[in-house]
């Protein structure tokens, strides 16, 4: 028959074994979140661009109708001047380029809450685009 000294030295875990476990845990998260963030981070990005490119169809639309873009998007069938993407991440508004509203028209996607740090993303109708467009 045991005594009851044995048996009270096998039952759990030590404070030192648990602080080990503790601490190796913690080291792999301070490791994979920054890497988890970036590609949440960059999945997001598809909410600005999918948006961009329905507001840039509707710009040229309404160029061969008009002979004009406009910066108006209530004009290209949209509640209000600003659209918000679908998962609330982007505000997407238009603005003239350099030679005027009549030559070209600008899209920017600013970057909402946690996109912030994201940046934001423009395209014009002449296809220049800047911002971090990639989605690897």
């Amino acid at each position: 028959m045991m005594n009851s000294n044995t048996r009270n030295k096998h039952q759990g875990f030590s404070l030192i074994e648990l602080m080990v476990v503790v601490a190796i845990l913690g080291l792999l998260a301070s490791i994979v979140m920054p890497a988890y963030q970036e590609n949440v981070r960059t999945a997001r990005r598809t909410d600005a661009m999918i948006i961009l490119a329905q507001i840039m169809q509707a710009q040229e639309r309404f160029f061969v109708n008009n002979i004009t873009y406009t910066t108006a998007l209530t004009d290209l069938g949209f509640a209000s001047n600003t659209v918000t993407s679908e998962a609330g991440f982007y505000q997407i508004s238009a603005q003239a380029c350099g030679g005027g509203i009549n030559e070209c028209v600008n899209l920017v996607a600013t970057a909402q809450g946690d996109q912030v740090e994201d940046g934001d993303l423009t395209i014009n109708s002449q296809g220049l685009r800047t911002g971090n467009w990639e989605t690897n």
